[in-house]
């Protein structure tokens, strides 16, 4: 049985259609549909069911659908131990919301340049999901949040970025006290199930500051466009850009903050990818330096 024939059906699975497979692969729609058939010879079951232009996985397939994908991964494993004299595989990689659009582009389009042999699968989630993954061996190593607790023996820690509270505020609110805002103001409230938005509301409590709350939602991109509108203040993070463009916003820095918010990268010491790992780490490293220069 050819395992490329079970990655297309993966792919098939994952993309929802054969035409948006056969994109992903770079190969024909027409070649999917064949390799698809065979594989359904070879097992002796329909494992997808035809709709038009779409398909969906029968009762069969998603028997065999985990084991599919973990033979695939173990080959994608056994290629990269075998060449582990080069740089080269997969690298399974998780990536919180504010590390996806503010950290990752920056690194990865290093990696393209100098490590062009680098394959890179990315699960967004998190950070506590994207934590427990590392630890359990599905994800090789995840762009995340500094965890506020132990970690697994089997994990590392390297810090990528630092970003204090600040104040979000409209413009024209710039040269206002930053607790005079908080204790006025309607509050937009960074979700406290969120670990900063638990910080936001630690620095409150600390300083005996009881908010005026409107709105309360876990996506920074969305709090400060409802700052820009006038419909409160925030107490947030300094996340990274990008941030959406076009709003009048002042960042006000805090007297006397808390421990900031840290972004790094966890990864597990046992992947059989730590090759993969300790390239993306340096790379890590040196496209925010390049960044902060």
């Amino acid at each position: 049985m050819e395992t490329q024939f079970l990655n297309t059906f993966v792919t098939v699975v994952d993309q929802g259609s054969m035409a948006a497979a056969a994109r992903v692969l770079n190969i024909t729609p027409a070649a999917v549909a064949q390799q698809i058939k065979t594989l359904e010879r070879e097992i002796g079951a329909a494992l997808l069911a035809r709709s038009g232009r779409t398909v969906s996985i029968t009762e069969q397939g998603s028997r065999i659908l985990q084991h599919a994908r973990d033979l695939v991964r173990n080959v994608s494993d056994l290629r990269s131990i075998a060449l582990e004299s080069g740089v080269s595989g997969e690298l399974r990689l998780g990536s919180c919301p504010t590390a996806m659009a503010g950290i990752l582009p920056i690194v990865l389009a290093r990696m393209v340049e100098t490590l062009p042999q680098i394959n890179v699968f990315i699960k967004p989630g998190y950070s506590a999901e994207l934590y427990r993954l590392v630890e359990s061996g599905d994800l090789d190593a995840a762009v995340v949040l500094q965890a506020p607790f132990p970690l697994a023996k089997v994990c590392e820690w390297q810090l990528l970025r630092e970003e204090p509270l600040i104040v979000l505020a409209p413009e024209s609110m710039a040269n206002r006290d930053p607790h005079e805002l908080l204790s006025t103001q309607p509050l937009i409230r960074y979700d406290q199930n969120q670990w900063g938005g638990r910080q936001a509301d630690a620095y409150l409590k600390h300083h005996g500051i009881v908010p005026r709350e409107r709105f309360e939602l876990n996506a920074l991109n969305a709090i400060a466009v409802m700052v820009d509108r006038g419909l409160g203040v925030s107490l947030v993070p300094d996340w990274a850009r990008p941030w959406p463009e076009g709003l009048r916003l002042a960042r006000i820095p805090l007297p006397d903050a808390l421990v900031p918010r840290r972004i790094g990268i966890v990864w597990s010491r046992s992947s059989v990818r730590v090759r993969l790992v300790t390239a993306f780490l340096q790379e890590s490293r040196e496209a925010m330096q390049a960044s902060r220069g």
